[in-house]
């Protein structure tokens, strides 16, 4: 039985020319690009490859490019029989990344995730402009001082984790004010603060108005429990039925990533070893830090994938 397991990067894995090479390299990577533009009805292989950078990072872009970006990928390696979607005893991915899990294990189709991924986007960063706010990453502190520093500042607004990637990086998230308060604070709980260049408050209180308008969008799908297993953010369990996974992507949008548990929970089952498949080496470095041991392959692009068949 096989231990392996696959991740996807969610926002932030991003970059101008993100899977050029693959689609110049590979028809099956071409035509993924070619299919999502029709779905979408614009061009999105042309801000993959060629940006601008200032749109490519829009929450309501980088979103489908990155899922098309790593389904493209994906079944490249598939085509040349890097490894079989039956090799894997469990999917995953951060975020934006689960979607992209669940649509290569089957549980819905990638025009359905496509739309489902641009719509999210979208309502997302309609909350980032009706509610302003940031995220900082605290390096160097453990839940319990985090949630402390939090509490320290919470008549400054509200804020609170928002992803926990690894052991010492901890991101919360939340009212602008709040985020300045507690970078300025982190230091008197032996931590360093980092403010991200992000539009919002991602995965906090304030997208909870984009998590209740995506409600409808994940009622139209028609989901089906994946296989192979695919673990969700929100709590480090496997998804089940359709009605639980349409629940946890609506709660994964106002709700903490827990993906160091995610990683660890597979870990913990006996996965090994595990493979990012899709733009950048996020995963990979996060991967570092949770569990140095396990071993981690990267694919994304054209050198990685040719490397890995090898």
């Amino acid at each position: 039985m096989s231990t392996n397991a696959v991740i996807f990067p969610g926002q932030g894995a991003q970059l101008v020319g993100m899977g050029k090479d693959v689609a110049d390299r590979y028809s099956v990577a071409a035509d993924t690009f070619a299919q999502a533009d029709e779905t979408l009805g614009f061009k999105l292989s042309e801000l993959c490859f060629e940006g601008p950078a200032e749109r490519l990072n829009a929450t309501d872009i980088q979103q489908p490019a990155i899922f098309t970006t790593s389904v493209a990928i994906f079944r490249a390696a598939l085509d040349e029989h890097v490894f079989k979607t039956r090799q894997f005893a469990a999917m995953g991915g951060l975020s934006l990344g689960e979607y992209t899990a669940l649509h290569l294990a089957g549980s819905l189709s990638f025009d359905d995730a496509l739309r489902l991924v641009h719509r999210r986007g979208q309502l997302m960063q309609e909350a980032c402009e009706k509610y302003p706010g940031g995220m900082v990453s605290l390096m160097g502190m453990d839940e319990d001082k985090v949630l402390a520093l939090c509490e320290r500042v919470v008549a400054t607004g509200r804020v609170g984790p928002a992803n926990f990637n690894c052991p010492g990086q901890i991101v919360i998230s939340g009212d602008k004010a709040a985020c300045e308060a507690a970078a300025k604070l982190a230091e008197d709980f032996d931590g360093k603060a980092i403010p991200l260049q992000v539009a919002g408050a991602f995965h906090s209180e304030l997208m909870r108005s984009a998590a209740e308008d995506l409600k409808p969008a994940l009622a139209d799908c028609e989901f089906t429990a994946p296989a192979p297993r695919v673990i969700a953010n929100v709590d480090a369990e496997y998804h089940s039925g359709a009605d639980a996974i349409r629940e946890a992507l609506y709660r994964q949008v106002f709700n903490p990533v827990r993906w160091q548990a995610c990683v660890e929970r597979l870990i913990a089952d006996g996965c090994e070893p595990f493979w990012e498949v899709g733009p950048n080496r996020v995963l990979t470095g996060l991967m570092r830090k949770i569990n140095r041991k396990t071993k981690t392959i990267n694919i994304s692009s054209v050198d990685r994938l040719t490397a890995a068949k090898e």
